[in-house]
């Protein structure tokens, strides 16, 4: 594999063409680069113009040459797609390098397309500027250079994604299989003891809360792997099939009556509540609501649901007293890795990542639904629900 090989062409002051000039300016123009670069906060706040400028150079150098290329109109077109001919792969090397460096300096992807941007301004605004009359071959020039940016560019995205779907894959898989796996070992380990019955009731205590903190790791494992998903933009997935939500209702909240002995879980409902949605998640977003409902509530204190068939829609409210949520607070309750509060405060105890709601908005929102959150210090909070018991098609 070669580089283009260059046509000559006599260039003299008066009749530059931009590949000479390119060249013959890779100082100023890498430098007005640069100054760019630092700009690309915070990613370039700690490094050094070197680091900053990488394979600027070596990009620019492959441009002029292509430049000084014969091309057929097929490469031309294909070149405007952002694809390189197979023959030279020098270009796509220098800006897949560029993209790997950029993601390992904490560069986002819109901060490297900039650049690129940054990139072909510099080198246009410095060509125009050079005192030199239009010449026939400028338009062409342009043309040019700007298709073997964007060539660099889509390379470097490309590249760029391609990195950041790796990251992806080795996390969710960290997750799903090295950790699930020992977690679950130690799980089944504790049950097998406890169902031999060969422990003393200290000893028994102490297995059943391995068996009860490894239900609790392979549930936070869950939610971080939907959340994993959700930040990458694959949506959650639903199956739907009818069934009666106050069924499922009155079955998570006899689950999460066992987990609490300090709170009393009351359901009500009225009306016609069956419907078609995913059973399996929305017994999912119960039981996140009625857990972040207990946990954030008074001691003591009675957690009421209601599930209500309102025309095509059924409503679930479930309402608790204490952990008044300040409005602020309110505004950002459903985003990941953000908690609820207690009375305003921050829970000092909890090891919660706010995921729960987070996950539960994300299916509410899957199957069409909507929720909602209202909190007053003295009525206590609020979380109301509203699914269409059939999807709109």
């Amino acid at each position: 594999m070669t580089q283009p090989q260059r046509v000559p062409n006599a260039a003299s002051a008066s009749d530059m063409r931009l590949a000479e000039f390119i060249r013959q300016n890779l100082e100023p123009i890498v430098a007005e680069w640069i100054i760019f670069a630092g700009t690309r906060t915070p990613a370039s706040e700690n490094m050094t113009k070197l680091a900053l400028k990488d394979h600027i150079v070596e990009i620019l150098k492959f441009v002029a040459d292509d430049l000084d290329t014969p091309q057929s109109m097929k490469e031309q077109v294909a070149k405007s797609k952002g694809q390189g001919p197979d023959e030279t792969p020098f270009l796509r090397s220098a800006a897949e390098i560029h993209a790997t460096l950029r993601l390992s300096d904490g560069f986002d992807i819109d901060q490297m397309v900039s650049e690129y941007r940054a990139l072909r301004a510099s080198v246009v605004k410095q060509w125009m500027a050079r005192n030199q009359a239009p010449a026939a071959t400028d338009i062409d020039d342009l043309t040019r250079f700007n298709e073997a940016i964007d060539q660099a560019m889509s390379e470097s995205v490309t590249e760029y994604t391609k990195n950041i779907n790796h990251s992806r894959d080795l996390f969710l898989g960290i997750l799903g299989h090295d950790l699930r796996n020992p977690i679950g070992a130690a799980s089944m380990a504790a049950q097998i003891i406890l169902r031999l019955n060969i422990l003393d009731p200290k000893e028994a205590s102490l297995v059943s809360n391995i068996v009860t903190a490894t239900d609790r790791a392979t549930h936070i494992l869950n939610d971080l792997l939907e959340v994993t998903r959700s930040s990458f933009g694959t949506e959650i997935p639903v199956v739907y099939e009818l069934f009666d939500m106050e069924k499922l209702a009155h079955e998570i909240k006899d689950e999460m009556q066992t987990l609490t002995t300090s709170h009393i879980l009351e359901l009500v409902s009225n009306g016609n509540t069956e419907g078609k949605w995913d059973r399996a998640r929305i017994g999912q977003v119960l039981s996140n609501l009625i857990g972040n409902a207990i946990q954030y509530s008074l001691p003591n204190s009675i957690v009421r649901i209601s599930i209500a068939g309102v025309g095509e829609d059924v409503l679930i409210t479930i309402h608790n007293l204490g952990g008044f949520i300040t409005a602020e607070k309110i505004g950002t309750i459903f985003d990941s890795l953000t908690r609820g509060t207690n009375d305003g405060k921050e829970s000092q105890q909890t090891t919660n990542l706010g995921l729960g709601l987070f996950i539960a908005k994300k299916i509410i929102t899957a199957h069409g639904g909507k929720i909602l959150v209202v909190s007053d210090p003295e009525l206590g909070t609020t979380f109301t629900v509203s699914l269409p018991k059939s999807q709109k098609k």
